[in-house]
C-alpha cells in the first residue's frame, strides 16, 4: 500500500467521519488526489462514505475506516479474546463453556440454516465453504468415495486455540449442522498436522 494512502488511512483512525478536505490538510495533498485514493480504498472495502448533516444546506460526505480497514492496523483483540476465554474457564464449570461455545455456532446457523433447505449435498458444501471463508477460514472440499472430505488449510482461531482448544468445536458444530450429518475430525493443525479435516458420510444422508 502507497504511503499516501496509508497516512488517509491513519487520519480517518485518529479522527472517523472526516471530509475530503479534512484529510487532504492532513495528509498534505489535494483534495483531488484524496479523492482519487478514496475511491480506490472503497472499492477494497476499506474505506465507507456516510452523508451528515452540517448546518443548512444539503449533508456532506463523511468517510470512516470498515471494519477491514481496522484491521490494518495492530490491535490487541487476542490478547483481550485469550484472556476472556481463561476467565471464564476459570469462573464457570466446563459444561457451560461448551455450552457457550456452541451457541456461537447454533446463532450462525440460525441466520443461514434456511439458505441450505433443499441443496443437494455438494451445495451445502459449497455454502458452507464460502460462509467459513466470511469467519476468516480457507476452506477447500473434496469427494472421496463415498464420503467428502472438508480441509480447513487457514484457521482464524489457531492462536486462540492453541492454549483453549475448545474453540475449535465452533466450526466443527456450524458444520455438522449446516451440513445436517455427523462430522469427524480425522487432523488437526493444533496436534501438528497441515491443516484441519473434516470427513462427512455421504450415505449418512437424511
Amino acid at each position: 500500500m502507497s504511503a499516501t494512502r496509508n497516512k488517509i488511512l491513519q487520519t480517518l483512525l485518529k479522527k472517523p467521519k472526516s471530509t475530503i478536505n479534512d484529510m487532504a490538510e492532513a495528509v498534505g495533498i489535494n483534495p483531488i488526489s484524496v479523492r482519487h485514493h478514496l475511491t480506490n480504498l472503497q472499492m477494497e472495502g476499506l474505506v465507507e462514505a456516510q452523508e451528515e448533516r452540517h448546518g443548512v444546506g444539503r449533508p456532506r460526505l463523511v468517510y470512516l475506516l470498515t471494519s477491514e480497514g481496522m484491521e490494518q492496523f495492530p490491535t490487541r483483540y487476542l490478547q483481550l479474546t485469550k484472556r476472556l476465554i481463561t476467565q471464564m474457564k476459570e469462573s464457570m464449570p466446563a459444561e457451560t463453556v461448551s455450552t457457550l461455545f456452541g451457541q456461537i455456532a447454533d446463532n450462525l446457523v440460525s441466520q443461514y440454516e434456511h439458505d441450505v433447505k433443499g441443496l443437494s449435498m455438494e451445495a451445502r458444501l459449497d455454502f458452507v465453504k464460502d460462509l467459513l471463508a466470511q469467519e476468516g477460514f480457507t476452506v477447500e472440499w473434496e469427494k472421496k468415495d463415498d464420503s467428502y472430505q472438508i480441509h480447513e488449510t487457514s484457521c482464524p482461531y489457531y492462536q486462540i486455540g492453541i492454549a483453549h482448544p475448545e474453540v475449535c468445536t465452533v466450526d466443527q458444530t456450524l458444520i455438522s449442522k449446516m451440513l445436517a450429518l455427523p462430522v469427524n475430525k480425522v487432523q488437526c493443525i493444533l496436534d501438528g498436522s497441515a491443516h484441519c479435516t473434516y470427513v462427512v458420510q455421504q450415505n449418512e444422508k437424511k
